[in-house]
Parts: structure tokens; C-alpha cells; sequence
């Protein structure tokens, strides 16, 4: 069984330990590594080589935000990144996902949702939770566009069936919820939802989420999203 090789970046030593103690009895997790700041960080994935790196925001030296940054502008770098927060750093986690992290966890998250959240990661989803999501993304809605516009050039290139896709993931939904919303299959789902990361030049899925609501596709304090 392949292990998912984990590092672990938090300013506090004791965040750290305490993340380490919940991964130990993972199976299918390794620990291999910490760092305290963003700098430290950069170094270790380049010599750890993790698929995931578990990323708190608010660090000295260089936070992680800016470390999310420069390690997606690194195209050897394929570890993914999972953001900690505190709902006072909102703002923050919309500037790590736009850097290219793979979604964000609250710090007080339950142990096991921890380690479920390392994997949905590592296997290339997106962690977003809807109502978590739409909290974050409700306190900037003064600073987000009004109802889509067909014509802005990001989206300009989606055929319907793309957009009813990429707004359908903005509001949360898998593969297999969008197949039943949508009466598709779940491969034509997954094709659809490739196309449209091709398309926009993105990443993964958290990526699509922030770019459908900077495009007004969808509206925080929407009924569904």
C-alpha cells in the first residue's frame, strides 16, 4: 500500500505534535517532516518530496499564503496544499486557494476528519465544505461581481454544459451529485469538469470554486450556493 507523505507547517511547536499524535496510528499516512514558517517549508518539500502539506496561514518569516505561492510557481513541486485557518484569517484563505491550495481546514477540526481530509487531498479533490464556503466567501460580497456575465474572458470559452458543471462544483457537489442533479454519467461528469480546468488554466477544483464566485456564476447567500 502506497503511504501519503505528509509535512506538517505550523509556527507552533505544539500544533505540530498535536498533528503528528493524530496521524501516528494512519496506516496509510507518514509524517515525513515540519517546518515553523513558510521558508522552512519550501526547503522541506523540495527535499521531502510530500503529496500533502498541511499549511497553517499566519506564520512568521513568511507566511503561507506566500509559500503557496512560490511552491506552485515551482513546476517541480507536486505536493498539494491544505490550509489552517481560524475564521479570523478569512481572507487570507481566498488568496491561498488562488495561489493554488487544495482547500482549507478549520484548526479546531476533529481528528478524524483530519486524516480524511489529507486523503480527499492527496487523491486530487477539493476540500471545501459548502457552509464553510459560503460563510468565507459571505463576509466579501461587496467585493465580488453581480450576476455572471457570459462575456468575461474567463468563461467566455465554456460551452453550457461546462458552466452548469462549474457552478454545480461551486456549490459544492461531487462528481456523482452532479451526474444525478445533471442526469449525466459520473465519467461524463469527471470529463466535463476536466474541460473546464483545461480551460481556465486551473489547477483543481478549489481553484474552479474561487473563480466561479469572482464570476458571478454563483452568489454568496444564494439558496444554493
Amino acid at each position: 500500500m502506497t503511504r501519503i507523505g505528509v509535512l506538517l507547517v505550523d509556527d507552533q511547536q505544539l500544533v505540530r505534535t498535536g498533528f503528528r499524535m493524530i496521524l501516528k496510528d494512519e496506516t496509510d499516512i507518514e509524517v515525513l517532516g515540519d517546518a515553523a514558517d513558510g521558508r522552512a517549508a519550501i526547503e522541506a518539500v523540495r527535499r521531502l518530496r510530500p503529496d500533502v502539506v498541511v499549511m497553517d496561514i499566519r506564520m512568521p518569516i513568511m507566511d503561507g499564503v506566500e509559500a503557496t505561492r512560490r511552491l506552485f510557481a515551482d513546476p517541480d513541486v507536486t505536493a498539494r496544499v491544505l490550509v489552517l485557518t481560524t475564521f479570523d484569517a478569512d481572507e487570507f484563505v481566498l488568496e491561498a486557494l488562488r495561489a493554488g491550495a487544495s482547500g482549507f481546514l478549520l484548526k479546531d477540526v476533529a481528528p478524524d476528519d483530519f486524516a480524511a481530509a489529507i486523503r480527499l487531498v492527496a487523491r486530487g479533490d477539493a476540500l471545501l465544505a459548502p457552509s464553510v464556503t459560503r460563510r468565507l466567501l459571505d463576509r466579501f460580497r461587496d467585493r465580488l461581481p453581480g450576476p455572471h456575465d457570459a462575456n468575461d474572458e474567463r468563461i467566455r470559452e465554456l460551452t453550457e454544459r461546462e458552466l452548469e458543471v462549474l457552478t454545480l462544483v461551486a456549490r459544492g457537489l461531487s462528481n456523482r451529485e452532479i451526474a444525478d442533479r445533471l442526469v449525466l454519467a459520473e465519467p461524463t461528469v469527471k470529463t466535463h469538469v476536466s474541460h473546464v480546468l483545461l480551460k481556465l488554466g486551473l489547477r483543481d477544483r478549489a481553484q474552479a470554486v474561487v473563480v466561479a464566485y469572482e464570476v458571478g456564476l454563483v452568489r454568496p447567500g444564494s439558496p444554493d450556493g
